[in-house]
């Protein structure tokens, strides 16, 4: 089982029932867009992981970015009022794959067959596979007092996270439904414009220590509101592609990474 049994609470989330558990979890995904599993981690991988993530941070490369809902260079067409060419701000740190130890759970997690597998039917995916750099594929996300993701839409059609250590307060993720549907090309820009407006009703979760959470980050408007303690909201997140030999773009990996390698 990969080791799975010391790091996952297989008893509260049987993710090798690929029947009954799976298929609960991938209606529940489909249903919501969002997969919310608490207390994924077992207590003991949790204080590692805690205490792993906090050795790193020295090591974290910080970013401030100015940014659209689209990530994107401002479209021309477009005034700079218009709601896809506002710009937000997001600023955070972020410890790259190749500084991840051997022995992390992290590791462990990302590389198993089974949790693969169980990805695979919730997803609905036929395969996943790692990035070919070597800084993209496990990361640790920190955000620090005032730090912030600001309201965006993914490029990748899937995210996958790992909560490590939850704010005292603020830091709390927030998305909104129909906002944009990629598969139809559809882009709800009154939808945009009200949130950044804040002139319209959100989902907002505060993601506990040890959740696993799953999003379809593409269709789905979202951010994580600025942190507003000294205790900083720590992250990490599982990276995968639907394709082999993709690398993050050179542009992405120097501004998340501050390298290329």
């Amino acid at each position: 089982m990969d080791n799975l049994q010391n790091i996952i609470d297989l008893k509260q989330h049987p993710i090798n029932d690929l029947n009954s558990y799976t298929m609960q979890c991938k209606k529940e995904l489909q249903e919501n867009s969002i997969l919310i599993l608490k207390n994924f981690l077992k207590p003991e991988a949790l204080v590692k992981l805690k205490l792993e993530a906090k050795a790193l941070q020295e090591k974290a490369f910080y970013s401030f970015q100015e940014h659209n809902v689209l990530l994107a260079e401002k479209n021309k067409e477009w005034d700079d009022n218009h709601p896809c060419n506002v710009e937000v701000v997001s600023n955070k740190g972020c410890v790259p794959h190749d500084l991840i130890p051997d022995n992390s759970c992290l590791r462990s997690i990302y590389t198993s067959k089974l949790f693969q597998k169980f990805l695979k039917i919730v997803l609905s995916l036929e395969d996943i596979h790692p990035y070919a750099d070597n800084l993209s594929s496990i990361n640790y996300n920190y955000y620090d007092f005032k730090q912030q993701l600001g309201w965006h839409f993914d490029n990748a059609s899937f995210a996958i996270s790992l909560m490590i250590q939850s704010p005292e307060s603020g830091g709390k993720f927030q998305y909104l439904k129909n906002a944009r549907c990629v598969e139809n090309n559809e882009i709800n820009f009154f939808k945009i414009k009200a949130v950044l407006k804040n002139k319209i009703l959100v989902d907002e979760i505060l993601l506990e220590e040890g959740t696993l959470a799953l999003f379809y980050g593409n269709n789905y408007l979202h951010r994580v509101t600025p942190v507003t303690s000294k205790k900083s909201r720590i992250l990490a997140t599982l990276n995968y592609n639907l394709k082999k030999h993709v690398k993050l773009s050179e542009n992405a990996r120097i501004i998340f990474f501050g390298r290329l390698n």
